[in-house]
């Protein structure tokens, strides 16, 4: 371990966000119960915990629940669909929404078709594919979602989504990503969560766009900020919070441009480690 990226005194800490998948669930996808712990023990310190993922917030509910913290203060927002939502589990609404346009939804969907490349978009339950494919359907059961099929996806696109997912061999999205980078431009924002997964996010929109305006509306300091990630989709929470860190388990990137690096793995209670150790 590189002890420039441990920290060597405690920080001052208002607010933590938190990747899922790799980060704060371990490989059998739970919190365990140390890391539950750690953060129910910041939570009583006044941090805020923000579970922060890529998934739906119906997908997310489950670990809240598991976490404790939801009857708190500070444990009653969520951020989902990687940035494009924030919900508050008090008020049971939700604050913040962005949506990628219809019409380019429609554009990637049919470039997507040519190349026999399935698509998909997301409400807070359900995913809607164009498609059966392998990939929908490990989706769909791992975050917990419905799965409904449309005929006509290209109108159905129309309307708007916080996300579009193109699922597939990661060989090819890699071509696709590559074709969609310089037809699009800056209309949308394109990155693979997973090797098989190819993201469409609204333009500035992520996770580190959804943290700066929560810590806004809650008078925090960006500065007073930590977040917790391991691939790509985390890049933008972990440059923009005061404290991005990045998990020992994380790619190399993440690694790369995080202020710091958690002793331990989310196999290790990574987490719970470096809260108890430099936050609490």
């Amino acid at each position: 371990m590189n002890n420039e990226k441990i920290p060597s005194k405690k920080l001052n800490v208002k607010m933590i966000a938190l990747d899922l998948d790799d980060t704060l669930l371990n490989s059998e996808l739970t919190i365990t119960e140390d890391t539950v712990l750690a953060l129910q023990n910041a939570a009583k310190r006044g941090i805020y915990i923000i579970p922060c993922s890529g998934r739906a917030d119906s997908a997310i509910l489950p670990f809240v629940r598991k976490l404790d913290t939801a009857g708190s203060e500070f444990g009653r927002y969520i951020i989902a669909m990687n940035g494009s939502s924030i919900f508050d589990l008090h008020k049971r609404v939700q604050i913040y929404e962005n949506h990628v346009d219809g019409a380019l939804l429609k554009e990637i969907y049919l470039e997507a078709k040519k190349r026999n490349l399935p698509s998909q978009v997301y409400d807070s339950d359900t995913i809607y594919a164009s498609e059966d494919n392998k990939w929908t359907q490990v989706d769909a059961s791992l975050c917990k979602l419905k799965l409904s099929f449309v005929d006509d996806f290209a109108q159905f696109v129309l309307k708007g989504y916080s996300k579009m997912v193109i699922p597939g061999d990661p060989d090819e999205l890699q071509k696709f990503q590559s074709f969609l980078k310089e037809t699009i431009g800056d209309r949308a924002v394109i990155f693979t969560s997973k090797p098989y997964f190819l993201e469409i996010m609204p333009p500035n929109a992520g996770k580190g766009e959804a943290l700066e305006w929560l810590s806004s509306q809650l008078n925090i300091p960006i500065s007073q900020t930590m977040a917790f990630g391991d691939s790509m989709n985390d890049e933008s929470m972990i440059i923009k919070a005061g404290y991005g860190v990045a998990m020992s388990n994380g790619i190399d990137y993440i690694k790369k441009i995080a202020d710091f690096i958690t002793r331990k793995s989310n196999q290790e209670d990574g987490i719970a480690d470096f809260v108890d150790n430099f936050v609490l």
